[in-house]
């Protein structure tokens, strides 16, 4: 544990499941003090319990810009303005190809996925950019880099969206000292694989990532000194690998 990671207070979205509560578990086992948020307070209270460390939860629909604001004047309030910013917030549709999706369902996709990583970027830089320090961790997905239909339309648009938001946030955000990092993950076994027309059964889902190896890529960012950013980041299963 790195007592200097004491000072800085790390805000995860999508922090009481999957990647999200994977990450937010690294980050307090570093020392790190960290908050979660999300839209289910039941799930937030038990999270914050079993996490390790010092780790405080307020719900928020990161879709709704009036939440967030909400959320990020709590954090300075309460505790501080986050120094690293991790959007792993994320939502898919079992109805997701163009045949049988729902306008609305692409709509809530695009919400969160795009919209909620944009709301939560733009309330934590002015006081990143005051600092002139932080770092924002995007947990896109290679759906992002390449259209998949087992991901379908709206996760795809919307991944795809992300990650240009990511790489122009860090190119205009370098010269603040804002560093800026997408991670591509590939299948990982979290709870959005349940909302595929046909959920994984247990052998594949043991042969797919794990939400913990996805937290390791995000504390391998965090370990860089200020000089160096990793502005893109590729983890897949072995039989995933993209050419």
């Amino acid at each position: 544990m790195n007592d200097s990671n004491r000072e800085q207070l790390a805000l995860v979205t999508g922090g009481a499941s999957g990647i999200g509560r994977a990450t937010a578990a690294a980050l307090a086992e570093a020392g790190y003090r960290v908050a979660i948020t999300g839209r289910t307070e039941a799930s937030l209270q038990e999270a914050a319990t079993a996490l390790p460390g010092d780790v405080c939860w307020k719900t928020c629909d990161v879709a709704d810009r009036s939440q967030v604001t909400q959320l990020f004047e709590w954090l300075r309030q309460e505790h501080r303005s986050p120094d690293i910013l991790v959007n792993s917030a994320g939502v898919n549709v079992a109805k997701r190809m163009m045949g049988n999706l729902d306008p609305q369902d692409f709509d809530q996709v695009m919400n969160v996925n795009l919209t909620g990583t944009f709301n939560c970027i733009h309330a934590a830089l002015p006081a990143m950019r005051e600092r002139r320090q932080g770092v924002i961790v995007n947990i896109v997905s290679v759906a992002g880099r390449r259209a998949m239909l087992l991901a379908g339309a709206p996760y795809c648009v919307s991944k795809a969206a992300q990650s240009t938001l990511g790489t122009y946030v860090a190119l205009e955000e370098a010269p603040h000292g804002v560093k800026v990092t997408n991670i591509y993950p590939g299948e990982t076994n979290t709870p959005i694989v349940d909302r595929r027309p046909e959920p994984p059964p247990a052998e594949k889902r043991a042969a797919m990532l794990q939400p913990e190896d996805v937290a390791a890529c995000v504390m391998t960012v965090l370990t860089l000194p200020p000089r160096a950013v990793v502005p893109e980041l590729i983890v897949t299963p072995p039989y995933m690998m993209l050419d």
